[in-house]
This record gives C-alpha cells, structure tokens and sequence, in this order.
C-alpha cells in the first residue's frame, strides 16, 4: 500500500478532507511543520508519495536525502520554485502538478485593500485598549488602484475594485496591458506613471526569473506616501531590503502582506510584526476550505493516476 505524505501542514487540515481518505488503496499522513514534528523522519523515510501544500515545501538536496523510497511528488496548484525538477528527474521522482482557484487569494487580496485604507485593525485593537476612534480611515470609492500583473487572481481583484467605484489601472507583461485595455481598464503612459499614481498597488505576478526582484527600490519611492502596497502573491517579487527602505522613507506610507521572505514566521518580534505601518497575515491567501476541497481532490487524483500507471501528466519526463 503506498504511503503518501502530506509534509507542511500546520493546522492538520488536510485531515479533515474526505477525498484524500476514501481509497483504501493508498495510506495517507499528513504531518506539522517537517522541522518541528516529531514523526517527520521517520514517515518522510517510508514515503511513496508527497503531496506538497502549494510551496511550502522546498524540494531539494537536502529534503530529498530524507526520502529514499520517493516516487512521486504531487503539487496543489502549479509547480513553482519550490521543486527541483531537474534533481526530481535525476533520482526517478515524478513531478505532476494539479488545479487551483483564484477566489481566495483574490477575497485576501481585497480584506487587506479595504482594511488598510479604513485602517480597520489598529482601530479594533485599539478598542481592545480601552481606546475609541483613534484613528480616522477613508473609503476606496474614487481612489486608484494598480494592479501588477493581471492574470486570473488580478482580474478578479479588478472587478472587485470596479464594484467599490475604484478607478482601476494595471502595468505588466504586454499581454497584460492588452487584456486590462481590453477590459476597459486604464494602462498608464508608463511603469513610473502606474506607481505614482496609484492610491493602492497589489501584486499579482507570477515569481519566475523574469519577476524576481523586478519591484524596485525605485519603483516603491515613486509611490505616494498615503499609498498603500498590498502583497499576496510573492516576496520575492520585491528586490530584497527594498520594501523596508521605502516604508522608512515612507512611500508607500503603508504595505499590507501575506507573504514573507522566510516562510513561517515563529518569532513574534520579527521586524515587520514590529512596524505600525505594516499588515501582516500568515500567508493565508489560498488557506480557505473551498480551496483546499479544490487543490487536495485533485491533487489525489493525480496520485491516484499515477500509481494506476498513467504517467502522462508528469511534467518533468
């Protein structure tokens, strides 16, 4: 019976998802973070099979020294940074990749939009303070929003915004600015125009080499200091150091985000937890139970295909 492996799983929630325990066929595991529980050695040991919690996991040298018996690795969602493919390729692991849902990291996307500008947490904690209105927020209605990178989870933000009467404008790949002029959407003159005059930006691009640290120092100072930054998609998106400099210099005067260089976060006193101009979520933006009904179904399926014999969907052949 082949045993799959579910590493990274921080809440136990995968225990709780039917379609991962209604074949018999296969035994199913899920374990806590893979540095802290204590069963991790040994059932990443007897493992078959992984399925990876988006890219939580990082598939290396070192993690694939605590699999020998690995055969597959079953991504939720696509296959991105966090897997070697070439080091899977070399050692006989088959990598295959499943469905995901942009909803939820859309619905983030927009809580921290609209907490921001209304400044909603400091004003509940305050409360909590036996303070009252210590803060005045505003609304979103006339304000601009820019969006970087429009794909899937953009656009949805993108109607969202239009709804709340925002006035919408979005830079990226040329693909990107010809679907958002498509869309009736306003695609400034050029990138320096779209952090300038924006009210709000919230990224939404893909992390691919072409990305990566393609948000500047430079472009986040030409941001208006009652602006806010809004990141649900990737740290690493950012050039490193660069969001801590601008918010010292305060353009963007706030940033709201759900991803972090070094992912979990233990240590209460990490320097971005610590700053008043900071929202931090726990990377929650696809954490939601109709996602993971999404991601996991397909995921097993996917294993399922592969133990039948069906190899056709691996992408790193």
């Amino acid at each position: 019976m082949p045993l799959v492996v579910i590493p990274d799983d921080y809440q136990a929630a995968t225990k709780q998802i039917q379609a991962l325990y209604q074949n018999r066929d296969f035994d199913v595991v899920s374990l806590g973070a893979v540095d802290r529980d204590p069963k991790a050695s040994e059932l990443l040991s007897k493992a078959d099979a992984l399925i990876l919690i988006r890219e939580r996991t990082i598939i290396d040298e070192q993690f694939l020294s605590k699999t020998p018996n690995l055969k597959l690795i079953s991504q939720t969602g696509k296959v991105a940074y966090n897997i070697d493919l070439d080091l899977c390729k070399q050692k006989g692991i088959a990598v295959v990749e499943g469905a995901g849902s942009p909803v939820a990291a859309a619905e983030l996307t927009w809580l921290l939009i609209q907490s921001s500008i209304r400044k909603f947490v400091a004003l509940v904690e305050s409360m909590k303070k036996g303070q009252w209105q210590t803060e005045l927020g505003d609304t979103v209605a006339e304000k601009t929003l820019g969006i970087l990178g429009y794909g899937n989870i953009g656009q949805r933000v993108a109607r969202y915004a239009r709804a709340f009467d925002m006035k919408v404008q979005v830079w990226g790949s040329e693909r990107s600015q010809e679907k958002a002029r498509q869309d009736g959407l306003i695609v400034p003159q050029s990138r320096e125009d779209f952090f300038k005059t924006s009210d709000v930006i919230t990224l939404h691009q893909r992390l691919v080499k072409e990305t990566t640290g393609n948000v500047t120092l430079a472009d986040l100072t030409h941001m208006k200091n009652s602006a806010v930054l809004v990141n649900t998609a990737r740290s690493a998106l950012i050039e490193a150091g660069a969001l801590e400099k601008a918010l010292d210099l305060g353009t963007p005067g706030f940033a709201a985000l759900d991803v972090f260089d070094v992912e979990p976060i233990w240590d209460a006193s990490h320097t971005l937890l610590k700053r008043d101009n900071v929202l931090c979520s726990p990377h929650i933006g696809y954490v939601t139970t109709s996602c993971y009904d999404i991601y996991f179904d397909s995921a097993f399926k996917n294993v399922e295909r592969y133990f039948s014999g069906d190899e056709s969907h691996v992408v790193n052949k």
